[in-house]
């Protein structure tokens, strides 16, 4: 039986990392969609500013999305792709009905605590598995979106 994956890494500690990949892509996924929501339907004084700010995080977002996927599948794993896999195993929940900007700078403030966890976790396991590409891509998206969180916390300070 082969141990290794088509790029070389350990079948078991590969697989394991794309579980968890798998479960970052979910809450990705509705953390993806609640932006849209909130930029679609945001209203009040900030509504130019944070309409704008909405669509380049959404953009991100889903770019995101499909790194994550693609990283599932370097790993020789499959990527979730259902909506009712991707609602039953996130953390970050459903967002409807958001007008309030300072609501959805909250919404999006908790959703980057749960995200900044699962990539630390994730980013841990890949150093263990020596999993450089996978290192890498959290790597980037932990030095992102602290800075983030750090801008959006000024912003409703």
């Amino acid at each position: 039986m082969k141990t290794t994956n088509n790029i070389g890494l350990d079948n078991k500690l590969s697989q394991a990392t794309a579980e968890k990949l798998n479960d970052l892509l979910s809450n990705y996924q509705l953390f993806y969609m609640n932006l849209r929501g909130f930029q679609w339907n945001i209203k009040g004084k900030k509504f130019f500013e944070l309409h704008l700010k909405f669509e380049e995080l959404y953009n991100d977002a889903l770019i995101k999305v499909d790194e994550i996927a693609e990283r599932v599948l370097t790993l020789s794993a499959k990527p979730l792709h259902s909506f009712k896999k991707y609602i039953d195993s996130s953390e970050i929940s459903s967002a409807e009905n958001v007008t309030d900007g300072e609501v959805a700078v909250d919404n999006i403030l908790e959703a980057l605590k749960i995200l900044l966890n699962k990539e630390r976790t994730i980013l841990a396991i890949a150093s263990e598995a020596n999993d450089e590409g996978t290192v890498d891509l959290m790597s980037d998206y932990i030095v992102q979106q602290e800075k983030l969180v750090w801008m959006l916390s000024a912003y409703r300070d």
